[in-house]
């Protein structure tokens, strides 16, 4: 029988902080998408990280965390936007609570905006052993950002996102009341339109002149807040159906409009693959994107993150202890609630793969790239037929 954490850090005295995984526990193979961890740490390989490193990549972070004998400290730099910086830290927590005692001692930093900040193109030739390594939500081609698992798998309060394990129920519930045939055939968005990319997709929407197929709408969080959320609800928006090739359709930035109405439009016309291509999507988040293998990725990335450290890490002056005790209230400590794990865990973290081979990393880019000019083909062949 798993004995259950107590709640106050107080009561630590005398509880269980080992971890005893069950004799017959095997671990089984990591996702594929666990082998970007290797990729991501790449650019430290070869110098591993310095003291240093870090030292430059303070004034970019928003927090700085550090774990020494299974112990989490945080030192903050600036206010993090809304509660990312907190509900990030409270997962980290809960993975300390999963695995206790298994997380090696580290000292990392972390960014929680929404743009990459370490750009390859800063970091070349002589300066590459300059780099900061910093955590991120985000990454791309360009950046160097280590990618971390978003704060909202533990809960987006000011939005009123659940944690995903009770986010992932709901959407899974909503999925079955409305059948795929059934669902409007539409491409369908609904968020801010913080960025140029956004506010440039917003021209895509239905009007007197034009419709593409499209229908996109702005979300007024502050009329969302004070009607109680109706109208946010993240599993009510799979009355729409977006259609990708494989999880996804892809989308041009030069080119929203034209492409989102055929993409709708293929859509319409090939229900059974557009279907079988949501399914696929649907089953790739309900078993590839478990909270189990949330924790999983983010033990292995900061395992495998700690052996680049050049130096032993110690507690900052400044930093503050962290346990799992919360004083928060209201919806903050509702999500903490639900979100915390329980006890720990009695099966191994899944077994790691080996990086990507160079040539497995070409063949799929190449092959989402030839996939890419084929959906062009047929948008272009589409249009035609439309003005001839």
């Amino acid at each position: 029988e798993k004995v259950e954490f107590p709640l106050n850090c107080s009561n630590l005295v005398n509880h269980t902080t080992v971890f005893e995984p069950k004799e017959s526990s095997t671990n089984k193979t990591c996702p594929d998408y666990f082998r970007w961890i290797h990729q991501d740490l790449k650019q430290w390989k070869s110098s591993g990280i310095t003291k240093d490193m870090i030292e430059r990549g303070k004034p970019i972070a928003d927090f700085r965390l550090v774990i020494v004998n299974g112990e989490a400290y945080v030192e903050r730099y600036i206010r993090s936007f809304q509660t990312r910086d907190l509900f990030t830290i409270w997962g980290i927590l809960q993975l300390l609570r999963l695995y206790p005692g298994k997380v090696p001692d580290l000292d990392l930093l972390f960014y929680c905006g929404d743009n990459t900040v370490i750009m390859k193109s800063d970091y070349k030739g002589r300066y590459a052993a300059l780099a900061p390594p910093v955590f991120h939500y985000c990454g791309e081609e360009a950046a160097l950002d280590i990618v971390f698992p978003d704060w909202s798998f533990w809960g987006w309060v000011e939005v009123n996102i659940k944690p995903w394990e009770e986010q992932l129920r709901a959407i899974k519930k909503e999925r079955e009341r409305i059948k795929w045939e059934k669902r409007e055939p539409y491409a369908y968005w609904k968020g801010n339109p913080t960025s140029p990319d956004r506010g440039d997709l917003l021209n895509c929407n239905v009007s007197d002149k034009h419709d593409w197929n499209a229908r996109l709408y702005v979300q007024d969080w502050a009329k969302e807040i004070q009607e109680g959320f109706k109208h946010s609800k993240l599993e009510d928006q799979c009355t729409h159906s977006m259609m990708p090739m494989q999880h996804f359709w892809p989308i041009r930035n030069e080119n929203k409009c034209r492409d989102l109405k055929f993409a709708v439009e293929w859509g319409n016309n090939h229900t059974h693959k557009t279907e079988a291509i949501g399914k696929a999507g649907s089953k790739f988040i309900e078993e590839a994107l478990t909270m189990q293998n949330v924790y999983d990725y983010m033990f292995h990335l900061l395992n495998e993150y700690s052996k680049l450290l050049k130096f032993k890490p110690t507690i900052p002056p400044n930093a503050r202890r962290l346990c799992s005790e919360t004083t928060e209230q209201g919806l903050l400590k509702e999500f903490m609630v639900q979100s915390m794990v329980k006890s720990p865990s009695d099966i191994l973290p899944c077994a790691l793969p080996p990086p990507f081979k160079p040539q497995a990393i070409q063949a799929s880019l190449k092959a989402k790239d030839k996939i890419a000019r084929q959906v062009e083909t047929w948008e272009t062949e589409y249009w035609k037929k439309l003005k001839a």
